[in-house]
C-alpha cells in the first residue's frame, strides 16, 4: 500500500487530484463522489517523509539535523515552508452566540461565563 501511495505521489508531481471512489476494505462498501486529498497527502513525497521524521523525533530539531545531515536554519526553513502548505483546520470550533445563550438558558454555564465566552 505504501509503495502505491509513493507511486501516486510521484505520478501527480504535486498537481491537484480528486478522488472519485473510496472503498472500505473492512466491508467492501464503496462511496462515490468528489473527495479532495487531505493536506498532508498533498505534500510531495519528500515533504511527507520529512513530516513523518519530525513527528517520530517528537519535534526535535536537533534529531532532524542529525537524521538529514542539515543545519538548524535549514530544518526551520523547511518546516516553515511545509507549514505554509498546510491549512489550519479548526477541530473544536467556538460555539456560536445562539449555542452560548442556549447553554446559559439550560443552566449549563453561569452568566459571567456566558459573558466571557460572548466577548472573547
Amino acid at each position: 500500500m505504501v509503495h502505491e501511495w509513493q507511486e501516486l505521489t510521484r505520478m501527480t508531481q504535486g498537481a491537484p487530484i480528486v478522488i472519485e471512489r473510496v472503498r472500505l476494505l473492512s466491508n467492501g462498501v464503496a462511496i462515490e463522489g468528489s473527495f479532495e486529498l487531505p493536506a498532508l497527502a498533498r505534500l510531495s513525497a519528500e515533504d511527507q517523509i520529512f513530516v513523518m521524521a519530525f513527528v517520530r523525533s517528537n519535534g526535535s530539531i536537533k534529531d532532524m539535523e542529525r537524521t538529514f545531515g542539515i543545519s538548524y536554519p535549514t530544518v526551520k526553513n523547511r518546516i516553515g515552508r511545509i507549514a505554509q502548505q498546510l491549512e489550519l483546520v479548526e477541530v473544536c470550533p467556538s460555539p456560536s452566540r445562539q449555542e452560548i445563550l442556549a447553554q446559559l438558558e439550560h443552566g449549563e454555564i453561569s452568566a459571567p461565563e456566558a459573558i466571557a465566552r460572548l466577548s472573547g
